[in-house]
């Protein structure tokens, strides 16, 4: 098994309760989250060393983030404390025709958005890790951490890490010409990058890739090809979605290594809890790599992990490898005795 980091910030999830609109409820449950809180987990409970590197805040919403995080076997030799702000998210789960909605509040003022240059031990960090995971909702936020992230990818290539990118593009965080502002620190983790998530929309708008094919698929095999030859990419991943009215969602997930593809069999399934699914499915594909998995193989156990996070309340995915397999090769209606 491998130690793998994950850099990310960590949120606070409010949560309105069942299907109700913030403005209906007077009732939110917290928890705590993100994008490397949930990958750094995922690989934890598939016997990985999961490792976080971010910064929280120096106070009791500080202390209660890092207790939950402690619960989930998280590795926080390189979590520092500074500040006093954790950003918060609030979300409202969506039911049939109406999505789910992220309302996000004070989070460029977090510990982790304003955390001092040089506060990470790169170096340390850089010799002791196998990989470390990165996401564009990091890349988004501000100079700061583009910095914090510029030096933790050239210390971990320097020492022959492995650097995991998932494009992830959130146009609410890039603002007016969004993708012209993300173009530039898009390429520059990409020419460093070793696994990266992204789909043919990423290539053509992020990358500004042009073809003359209008349907996904055949936009995916004709841009996804050229992406990976153009960055040197050993292996590109991600899934096509399609959302039905009856709450229920049809996931299909698809791999790119060595010139040839690997797509997943489509799983249709109910929707439970839709945030962290897709950190899910990029522990299911580092899982894949590192146990040196077939790309047929990879493909359909990081598409069951996807699936299975869309069964539990919480942004953070909890099914082992077992949960993973009985879902790739059993029944799903089963009680499992």
């Amino acid at each position: 098994m491998a130690k793998i980091a994950a850099f990310g910030e960590v949120m606070m999830r409010l949560q309105v309760p069942g299907y109700d609109l913030l403005s209906q409820s007077n009732t939110l449950h917290y928890t705590f989250s993100g994008t490397g809180v949930n990958v750094a987990s995922a690989l934890t409970r598939l016997g990985h060393d999961g490792c976080l590197v971010t910064t929280l805040p120096e106070n009791p919403i500080g202390d209660a983030a890092m207790s939950f995080i402690q619960k989930l076997g998280i590795d926080l030799s390189f979590t520092v404390r500074e500040g006093n702000a954790l950003g918060m998210y609030f979300l409202e789960n969506g039911f049939g025709p109406r999505p789910s909605r992220v309302t996000y509040s004070n989070r460029l003022e977090s510990s982790f958005n304003t955390a001092s240059p040089g506060i990470y031990d790169v170096e340390a960090l850089a010799s002791t890790i196998d990989a470390i995971h990165f996401c564009g909702i990091a890349l988004a936020m501000n100079d700061t951490v583009r910095q914090h992230i510029t030096s933790l990818v050239e210390a971990v290539k320097a020492k022959g890490g492995r650097i995991i990118f998932d494009c992830n593009y959130r146009p609410s965080l890039w603002g007016e010409n969004g993708y012209k502002k993300a173009r530039p620190y898009y390429e520059h983790m990409l020419t460093h990058a070793d696994i990266v998530m992204m789909n043919e929309k990423d290539a053509m708008l992020i990358l500004g890739m042009q073809t003359d094919e209008t349907q996904p698929h055949e936009q995916l095999q004709e841009l996804i090809p050229r992406v990976a030859h153009h960055y040197n990419i050993s292996l590109i991943a991600g899934t096509h979605r399609s959302i039905h009215t009856n709450n229920t969602h049809t996931l299909q997930g698809y791999l790119f290594k060595e010139q040839s593809f690997a797509f997943s069999q489509p799983l249709t399934f109910s929707v439970y809890d839709r945030i962290g699914a897709g950190d899910a499915f990029v522990s299911g594909i580092v899982h894949g790599e590192y146990q040196g998995f077939s790309p047929e193989k990879t493909i359909m156990f990081a598409t069951a992990a996807a699936m299975l996070a869309h069964t539990v309340t919480g942004d953070t995915p909890m099914s082992s490898e077992h949960d993973i397999f009985q879902a790739m090769t059993a029944s799903l209606n089963d009680v499992e005795r």
